[in-house]
């Protein structure tokens, strides 16, 4: 598995999913940009960790809950490396409030990063794309994109939207040569599940639902991004890659 001479951006690049989608992307050879907003130290850790590795990634200071920072983003990969091949729509956040209780800021802001931002960075990422003849757009998703999580609403709303998106933006931009594909992860041993980590009963639980046993590592969902980025990819749009160890499938469930 080669991206070597690839040009990617990975919004949420520097934690959890994001991070492991960013060093396996330099691992494989691609050159990387990565947002940073609230935690600019973590992004240059990881800078330095990749240039320690002689790999490449580029920090940007960049809210991706916006459209003029989402454009920032995708202006850096150009005027540094000229093009820009891969676009990771990553960046997400959850509330866990009922929907009797969510707030219309915790609403905004769940809608801001989890789809307004995977939207806005698909379009300025395709009107790149077109210019050079072609790319591949990965849209991080969920399995609650289809499958309910009561007490998180909004972030089932967001990620069904990615879904849709994905299998909308896959058809209308195929004639352009660019290929639009989205990852569902299952539930994944990072930050957004430090709570569910260390409750044990409820860790118990979760794992004896999922027929793998086990959560997945994040490096296990980025190998899968590098796949659908490079050759593996190459025959597929508009179409979502489960991967949950098996989750959604098992009929006994939560």
């Amino acid at each position: 598995m080669s991206l070597k001479g690839k040009v990617a951006i990975v919004t949420g690049g520097n934690s959890g999913i994001g991070k492991a989608i960013t060093i396996a992307f330099a691992e494989a050879g691609a050159a990387v940009i990565i947002d940073f907003v609230a935690h600019p130290e973590a992004a240059d850790a990881l800078e330095r960790k990749l240039a320690a590795m002689g790999e490449k990634a580029i920090g940007v200071e960049a809210d991706v809950s916006r459209i003029d920072d989402l454009r920032k983003l995708v202006d850096r990969a150009v005027s540094a490396y000229g093009r820009l091949d891969v676009m990771v729509n990553n960046a997400g956040v959850e509330t866990r409030t009922s929907v009797l209780d969510t707030t219309e800021a915790q609403y905004d802001r769940v809608m801001a990063i989890d789809l307004k931002s995977a939207f806005f960075g698909t379009q300025l990422a395709a009107q790149q794309m077109i210019k050079q003849g072609g790319g591949r757009i990965i849209n991080i998703s969920s399995v609650h994109e289809d499958w309910p999580m009561p007490g998180n609403a909004p972030y089932c709303l967001a990620k069904g939207g990615v879904r849709m998106l994905t299998r909308t933006a896959g058809v209308e931009l195929a004639k352009h040569g660019i290929q639009v594909v989205g990852v569902a992860p299952g539930a994944v041993a990072t930050p957004i599940n430090d709570a569910t980590m260390s409750a044990p009963l409820q860790l118990a639980r979760l794992q004896a639902a999922i027929p793998l046993g086990r959560l997945a590592q994040p490096e296990e969902i980025a190998r899968v991004v590098a796949f659908l980025a490079g050759d593996g990819g190459a025959y597929l749009t508009a179409t979502t890659i489960v991967v949950d160890g098996g989750l959604t499938q098992n009929s006994v469930g939560l």
